[in-house]
């Protein structure tokens, strides 16, 4: 089993999300998350006041797939999360050793 985690801009959560539904991906995890990288921050002005922004407003998607679900996991993440500017964000993929579900117990793929 695979963990999957993309940080993607705010905006293209829906389209995202919507696709890995269509592909068969039965959970996801949602988080709001802020930070930098390549894309630092931005100044803004509020009030007659100038500020720096440091921490852009992302969002990250936590998905634990079979490994056979991988690459097509990966594939649509990237072709609804690219708008081809900078700051469309990254994709993790970690080894997951083990999965339980709470209610039933199952274990590992059962547990998806």
């Amino acid at each position: 089993m695979k963990k999957v985690e993309a940080i993607i801009k705010p905006f293209k959560l829906d389209e995202v999300k919507e696709a890995l539904i269509e592909a068969g991906i039965g959970g996801m995890t949602i988080v709001e998350v802020k930070g930098y990288g390549r894309q630092k921050g931005h100044t803004e002005i509020y009030r007659g006041a100038e500020y720096v922004v440091d921490f852009i407003p992302k969002v990250k998607i936590e998905v634990v797939v079979k490994d056979n679900q991988l690459d097509l996991v990966v594939e649509k993440v990237i072709e609804h999360a690219k708008t081809g500017k900078i700051g469309d964000g990254k994709i993790f993929i970690y080894d997951v050793r083990k999965a339980i579900r709470i209610r039933t117990l199952d274990v590992n793929e059962d547990a998806l």
